[in-house]
């Protein structure tokens, strides 16, 4: 027998994989099981699922292209990366589409059996690009997937379409060779996934370990490369690899849990929120309640219903569901009851692009009610940090008795990263006093329940839950009067509640702005919120890298501002606020503090390249 001889394996800091095809392809379950098994490998690692907003695109074209982007490597990184180094394309289109991504000397790993005269004619292929020379400045694979696989496959009785379905499987144990992932952990979960038809998961797993055979034998890939675990990267711990909608959900299941409250959903499906509805509604054994209205406006309305009732109150949305919740959101504030809003942003307006990332809703949650409604909002940094942000908003939802928005947005969303499960008493105490018994005396000596008497600290008013006998108060939208929630017309009173409900917000306890600035020598300061934090410290990290001196510091609560914002925006004699959205923080602080913040914008339904904001920033600092 012939020996194959060793194949060379070269050690890299880091790689950047873009697997795409049809949206039918099955490119986003072949991204997540090589980040599940990144993970438990121990490296760092960002992920940046791309699909259409079709359920099912028009196969090969253009619009019909799914992709799935992982960044890992040997220590801390922040981003999904700004172009891949090695790119799987399924079939023309997804060569198409994604070609321009791919740096010269990019590895491309080309499914050929799809390369045929009218597939390529779909996209605008004149000729092959694989035989038109177009392809010379990288390095090509070409691999017949589909004939592998049903070869792979041919002992196991399944018709040619059943066994083409398995390609992706054996592209991932390809990839899998290629950088030494490990492997039980997806046999383990094919077995799991197909549990019903075991001849399905034996054909997934076979076609599996025939493109990792493949890799192993075949001349065509010489080379294997090594990316270590990222020791220096994470604290001690215990880690799993986690999505931002997870890390949401787990959040206010634990909110919840630290409140020692029931904690209910209203909600009515929309991509990207979708998930947590899924998610949550697999806990019923942690007292969470789920319910699946018939629109926007039964779930939030469900909802305050929830929280009037004493429970943890949540909705979920994007921003064409934030504006059909948006008087419920008031009545909200009108009644003063804990109540979260969760926002997870994609393009707009309108439906807009439903599976895209944007940031656009931030003057919305700020201004879209009638009449001055204010509403704190707070916004998480990474997919992981949307488990704190979740603890975050039920804080001050509950402990100053106000609806609160939380601002995900699509890119945190479906992105995911690890994420160190915290110890219990870690968490923080949430727990909350409802009344139960008067709390007010008249001048002729009588006990009465005032139901808007308030905390001298918080401005919060009692919570007092439907059926306590002697609680009984009046609730609805119209304006109440001060303490005893009796419905008022009384000018002087309504000018009174609106100014002490924006006294409330305003009065929010929130941590100060942390400011990285290292030296204390920058002039240029980057300011950011939510999901431009990744971009935006690689960034950074790339100028310093240079010898630029600039500071950064990021937003996670937009309303109220941190109380030190204005001294430290007044430090630096360049403010940069990078949006994916046409300026609206800047806009904010600008008006706020009367900073000439200048904005860097972007609009295009994707997040932030670092190196094309690292280009951006350094203009600002050498136009000082």
């Amino acid at each position: 027998m012939q020996r194959v001889p060793e194949k060379e394996i070269r050690r890299l800091d880091r790689v950047i994989i873009r697997f795409a095809g049809d949206s039918g392809d099955g490119m986003q379950l072949t991204g997540d099981r090589f980040t599940s098994e990144t993970a438990s490998f121990g490296n760092d690692l960002s992920t940046l699922p791309n699909f259409p907003a079709e359920i099912r695109a028009p196969a090969g074209t253009l619009p019909g292209v799914s992709s799935f982007q992982l960044h890992f490597a040997d220590h801390d990184i922040l981003t999904p990366g700004d172009a891949p180094n090695v790119l799987v394309a399924m079939n023309p289109a997804a060569l198409k589409a994604n070609i321009a991504d791919v740096p010269r000397g990019g590895e491309i790993i080309v499914n050929t059996d799809e390369f045929a005269k009218r597939a390529m004619a779909k996209v605008g292929y004149a000729t092959s690009p694989l035989e038109d020379g177009s392809l010379d400045g990288y390095r090509v694979h070409p691999v017949p997937l589909t004939t592998l696989t049903i070869e792979a496959l041919k002992d196991f009785g399944l018709s040619r379409k059943e066994a083409e379905r398995s390609k992706n499987m054996f592209a991932l144990g390809l990839l899998s060779w290629m950088y030494h992932r490990p492997t039980e952990g997806t046999e383990q979960f094919l077995r799991r996934k197909f549990a019903k038809k075991p001849e399905i998961a034996e054909a997934n797993v076979a076609a599996f370990r025939a493109g990792w055979n493949f890799g192993e034998t075949t001349e065509d890939f010489a080379v294997s490369y090594e990316v270590a675990p990222a020791t220096a990267a994470f604290p001690p711990g215990t880690y799993r690899n986690i999505s931002g909608n997870l890390a949401l959900s787990y959040g206010l299941i634990a909110a919840a849990h630290q409140a020692d409250l029931p904690l209910f959903l209203g909600s009515y499906p929309i991509t990207p929120a979708s998930d947590i509805l899924h998610e949550l509604s697999r806990h019923k054994n942690f007292g969470v309640r789920t319910f699946q209205a018939e629109d926007e406006i039964a779930g939030i309305g469900a909802a305050l219903g929830a929280a009037f009732g004493g429970s943890l109150a949540v909705t979920t949305t994007s921003g064409p569901g934030v504006a059909l919740k948006s008087e419920t959101i008031g009545l909200a504030v009108s009644l003063e009851l804990p109540l979260l809003i969760v926002d997870i942003q994609r393009g707009g307006p309108s439906t807009g692009l439903p599976t895209k990332t944007e940031q656009a809703d931030l003057l919305q949650a700020m201004y879209g009610r009638n009449g001055e409604a204010p509403v704190p909002v707070v916004a998480p940094r990474t997919p992981a940090d949307c488990f704190d942000a979740a603890l975050e908003a039920a804080r001050i939802a509950l402990t100053y008795r106000t609806p609160v928005f939380l601002l995900s947005d699509g890119y945190l969303a479906n992105g995911s990263e690890p994420w160190r499960i915290p110890d219990l008493e870690d968490l923080p105490d949430l727990g909350v006093t409802f009344a139960t018994g008067p709390n007010h005396t008249l001048e002729d000596g009588t006990e009465v329940f005032w139901p808007y008497k308030r905390d001298p600290e918080t401005l919060a008013r009692p919570w007092a839950l439907p059926g306590t006998p002697g609680l009984e108060h009046r609730i609805g939208g119209i304006e109440k009067q001060d303490g005893t929630g009796n419905i008022s017309y009384d000018p002087a009173n309504h000018d009174f509640m609106v100014r002490t409900r924006q006294a409330k917000t305003d009065g929010i306890a929130v941590p100060d702005l942390e400011v990285d600035d290292p030296g204390g020598s920058a002039r240029t300061l980057v300011l950011g919120w939510g999901s431009t934090y990744g971009p935006i410290t690689a960034a950074v990290r790339r100028l310093r890298a240079g010898g630029d001196a600039i500071a950064q510091a990021h937003l996670r609560h937009l309303n109220p501002f941190p109380a030190n914002l204005g001294e430290v925006l007044r430090r630096y004699e360049t403010v940069v606020v990078p949006e994916m959205n046409l300026g609206q923080l800047a806009l904010m602080i600008r008006a706020k503090y009367l900073v000439d913040a200048r904005s860097h914008t972007q609009v295009n339904g994707m997040p932030f390249k670092a190196e094309r904001l690292a280009a951006a920033l350094k203009e600002a600092i050498d136009a000082q």
